[in-house]
């Protein structure tokens, strides 16, 4: 072996040495930086959905079929009914119309009595906990 090739052998291992020295690494620390706005939709969201399906209250189901038949069954539903509460709930593999939010069972028929002029297979529901 020649004197340069040599040379090179022993060189290289100190070169690799002393740029590894000099590269610079991830430090594996991670800022997550959340808008504030975002804590109180989620806060939102938990208490609409809680009132929704999971409470002691009597609900109205007007429909029960299809995504697309149901949506316009909403829509009218509320075109109608301004000052009623009104929902979609999804149970594989049918939709729901929902309606009201009753507190008694007399207040929930009387209810039920006036929409089935208009949806007859509307009946009582209590959604359980």
């Amino acid at each position: 072996m020649n004197h340069f090739t040599k040379t090179k052998l022993v060189l290289l291992p100190f070169l690799a040495l002393f740029l590894s020295q000099k590269t610079l690494a991830q430090d594996g620390k991670v800022t997550v930086s959340q808008d504030p706005k975002f804590e109180q939709l989620l806060n939102e969201k938990r208490k609409i959905n809680s009132s929704i399906t999971i409470n002691d209250r009597y609900k109205i189901q007007i429909f029960n079929g299809d995504s697309e038949n149901s949506k316009k069954t909403l829509l009218d539903f509320k075109k109608e009914n301004k000052d009623m509460d009104a929902t979609i709930v999804f149970s594989t593999p049918l939709y729901k119309v929902w309606v009201g939010n009753f507190k008694t069972r007399i207040e929930a028929e009387k209810n039920l009595n006036t929409l089935k002029k208009k949806y007859p297979n509307a009946f009582l529901i209590k959604p359980n906990k």
